[in-house]
């Protein structure tokens, strides 16, 4: 049995676990795009690009934290699309690197990479435990995710690029972290149609007590 005076505490530690996830991923993004830079490695620069879009989408969230249903329907649409326009911006890079060359760094790929991974996976083990799983929170959840796989991909990516001597796996898993965040994007748009509906229904279906009235007059 759930009531209303567990909202005030539920709020506050979804407000507490935000922050620390905001700044988490604000340092990783500056941290990332800079070693990516230097690495010139596709993968590496996609992945700090996808930690700016957390940051986003985390002060989206944190702004819906207690605000009215409709509010943090409204953030998960908001964020959605940036994770989608975000994947596109990826991409062109990708294409861009594939088509005028890149000397990419496997050491420094593989050495940002595991720093990267642990902290998205201390991330996503704070999110997996709230228990109400707003869609603003899902959404959230969501973009951790999507990092934790991008991490693993570019460690592995380092690997081949390191054994092969070829660029190619960094523009191989950088195209896949731009799919994947494309996918998390899609999927957080259907959380949030599917959220609004779900809102939405019982005003579709009024209760029939016209009908109820008369048939008792009967």
């Amino acid at each position: 049995m759930s009531c209303d005076c567990h909202l005030e505490p539920d709020t506050a530690v979804q407000k507490f676990v935000l922050k620390r996830l905001l700044i988490i991923n604000g340092v990783m993004f500056g941290f990332e795009l800079i070693v990516g830079l230097i690495a010139d490695s596709s993968g590496v620069i996609a992945d700090s690009i996808d930690m700016l879009a957390d940051c986003l989408v985390y002060g989206v969230s944190l702004f819906a934290v207690g605000a009215a249903n409709s509010v943090k329907i409204g953030a998960a649409r908001a964020s959605g699309w940036f994770q989608i326009a975000l994947a596109a911006s990826i991409l062109v890079d990708v294409c861009r690197r594939a088509v005028f060359g890149s000397e990419p760094s496997s050491v420094l790929m593989f050495g940002v990479s595991v720093v990267a991974l642990a902290a998205n996976a201390y991330c996503l083990v704070l999110l997996s435990r709230q228990k109400n799983r707003e869609v603003h929170i899902q959404a959230s959840w969501i973009f951790t995710r999507s990092d934790v796989v991008a991490n693993s991909g570019v460690i592995l990516a380092a690997i081949v690029v390191f054994l092969s001597q070829s660029r190619w796996p960094d523009l191989i898993v950088g195209a896949g972290i731009s799919l994947f965040v494309l996918y998390g994007g899609i999927s957080i748009l259907i959380d949030a149609k599917r959220e609004a509906e779900q809102a939405a229904a019982p005003q579709l279906d009024p209760p029939p007590r016209r009908k109820a009235i008369s048939d008792s007059e009967h």
